[in-house]
């Protein structure tokens, strides 16, 4: 890193540094105010950001990290690479996994911020993922498709849609006939369009107010400033080299034998650089879960971000001292056309991620993190059918219910609230009133497992056991539930989370077989999709855990006294106080 005179002082640097999230979530704040679908303006599942004309990362405030860690870097080259010549009042659509995006489900708008002598200075983009993105079958999910033809998805490399702040409507017609509810997904494409709209409105505000020099010193400070942060967070790590696995469930007809990733970390302190080498792994699959170039480098910098143990700021400075190899035609690395990518935000890239931030577990006790949860259980399917309701009709929607999916870390248990890596916490959960309020559906439990969570000196949080089902329709639910043959993976010592499960509860009361990870199932008025989420993993032996945490966790319901017992060699009283001298006894053998 060379160590330039700086121009700002701290104190400049924290106000721009604040000013530039402030727009961001300006930004987000209108998308959520103003999307039409639950699924954004309820479960947030949308990412806003501010690059620099470089397409260097500088803002991304409360972003999901699968979003935007890399991906909008890649998107604005090819903005300027399909269209030299940028001019204010420009918005660009962009969902192409071939080009830069995550995958085809989240559209991006991008717009260049042109100063008033036609310099293109920042570029502002929203990012959401749509309900509906015109694929065969009603999923933004199709782990099936054997290829891009076979998914269905509208692709966009790039597409102008508006010019001189005046929409193309021709592009719009073309996406109006192909999304299954138009009018919800016009709502949303215009809340992602007044989205950055403000971000360029106020950016625009700033290149006026501000000293041009110092505002041009800005992030070239801000980046060399993160870049010191990440050098010192890295250098507490000790150096080292592993290489970790973890293995996808199968699909039949996909991928019968399953698949197995792998990530190989070396570390070095001394020169304070970490690197994730990515290429041994198989080719690209003929099914959706093909990881985009994104969505295989941002997994990897997910698992160290999240295993460093240090608060750094994300951008382009910190991303420095990372280095991800890929390959071509690898099924975590760059995919190549025609190759589906449908599923790239979800189970191979949270898995990935969490062999990496396992590999940095291995380094030693006090490091790393145990396995978040597998992606993405029942509860959280996309449904759609016919709203029988007054006023209503076709409905499309994914649901965020009941999901943990929390790892234990070496010095605190599994957040129950995580909803993986790529989420980061920012996803929230559906409200159960509004979403039967837009949609007919019931949803008639939600409730934490007990003795589901991964055992440990630190616990990876629990699963949940969720119930739903149709108000008086038909509705069909298509879900991709990893982790029904593979568990969370607990790290030194520490347990491994329990699997997910699912099935249908009949009117009658019975249930059914055990279903698969892969589903499409179409429910009757009375019955309902039972979910069980894979748990978080743990960190740590179990018995070694504070016996104070054990007897907290029974009195909340999450554990059972005989576990307690069993697993934590911890024994409890009646009345559920520590039975001091019989955990001592426990433990001594």
């Amino acid at each position: 890193m060379n160590r330039k005179t700086s121009i700002l002082d701290g104190h400049q640097l924290a106000l721009l540094n604040n000013r530039f999230d402030g727009i961001v979530r300006a930004m987000t704040n209108t998308l959520l105010r103003t999307a039409r679908s639950a699924i954004l303006n309820t479960a947030r599942d949308f990412s806003c950001c501010i690059l620099t004309a470089d397409h260097e990362m500088l803002a991304m405030a409360e972003s999901l990290p699968i979003h935007v860690m890399s991906g909008p870097d890649l998107m604005a080259q090819w903005m300027v690479r399909f269209n030299p010549e940028l001019r204010r009042g420009d918005a660009f659509l962009h969902n192409s996994p071939y080009h830069g995006n995550s995958h085809a489900a989240d559209w991006t708008i991008l717009v260049p911020v042109v100063d008033d002598s036609g310099r293109h200075r920042f570029t502002v983009i929203a990012k959401a993922h749509l309900a509906d993105c015109g694929n065969a079958i009603p999923t933004t999910y199709s782990a099936a498709a054997r290829d891009v033809y076979e998914e269905g998805a509208l692709i966009f490399p790039c597409v102008k849609v508006q010019e001189d702040y005046r929409d193309r409507e021709d592009v719009l017609r073309m996406a109006q006939v192909r999304i299954r509810v138009p009018e919800l997904w016009h709502g949303d494409f215009l809340a992602l369009l007044g989205a950055v709209r403000i971000g360029e409105r106020k950016l625009l505000e700033l290149l006026q107010e501000m000293d041009g020099e110092e505002l041009a010193a800005y992030p070239a400070e801000w980046f060399d400033y993160s870049e010191r942060l990440m050098i010192d967070a890295i250098r507490r790590l000790p150096s080292g080299e592993t290489t970790t696995s973890g293995w996808h469930d199968p699909i039949p007809g996909a991928l019968p034998d399953g698949l197995e990733v792998r990530a190989h970390l070396k570390v070095d302190s001394d020169a304070a650089r970490i690197e994730v080498d990515l290429t041994d792994n198989p080719d690209c699959q003929p099914c959706g879960l093909n990881l985009t170039e994104s969505t295989a480098r941002t997994a990897a910098m997910m698992g160290v971000f999240t295993g460093l143990g240090s608060v750094v700021p994300s951008n382009a400075g910190s991303f420095r001292r990372l280095r991800v190899h890929l390959r071509e035609n690898c099924v975590v690395g760059i995919p190549k056309h025609p190759y589906s990518c449908s599923v790239a935000t979800t189970n191979l890239s949270e898995l990935l991620a969490n062999c990496v931030v396992r590999a940095l577990a291995g380094l030693g006790d006090g490091h790393g993190m145990a396995a978040t949860g597998k992606a993405s259980p029942a509860a959280t399917a996309v449904i759609s059918g016919t709203d029988n309701r007054p006023g209503r009709g076709t409905f499309v929607n994914q649901l965020w219910l009941g999901f943990t999916a929390g790892a234990a870390g070496p010095v605190a248990d599994g957040w129950l609230t995580i909803l993986g890596l790529g989420a980061a916490g920012f996803l929230r959960r559906d409200s159960i009133e509004i979403l039967e309020m837009k949609y007919p559906v019931l949803i008639h439990s939600e409730h934490i497992l007990r003795d589901s969570e991964g055992a440990g000196r630190y616990c990876g949080s629990p699963a949940l056991q969720v119930e739903f089902g149709s108000l008086d329709c038909e509705l069909t639910a298509v879900w991709l539930s990893e982790g029904t043959n593979y568990e969370a993976i607990g790290v030194q010592g520490g347990e491994n989370g329990c699997l997910a499960r699912q099935y249908v509860r009949y009117s009658e009361g019975e249930v059914s077989d055990p279903l698969g990870t892969y589903e499409q199932v179409t429910v009757k008025p009375g019955e309902r999709v039972v979910s069980i989420g894979s748990g978080g993993a743990g960190y740590g032996p179990p018995g070694t855990r504070d016996p104070d945490r054990v007897a907290r966790d029974v009195q909340r319901g999450w554990v059972s006294p005989e576990r307690a017992r069993e697993t934590y060699r911890v024994a409890l009283n009646e009345d559920g106080a520590i039975d001091t001298a019989q955990t001592a006894m426990l433990r001594s053998g």
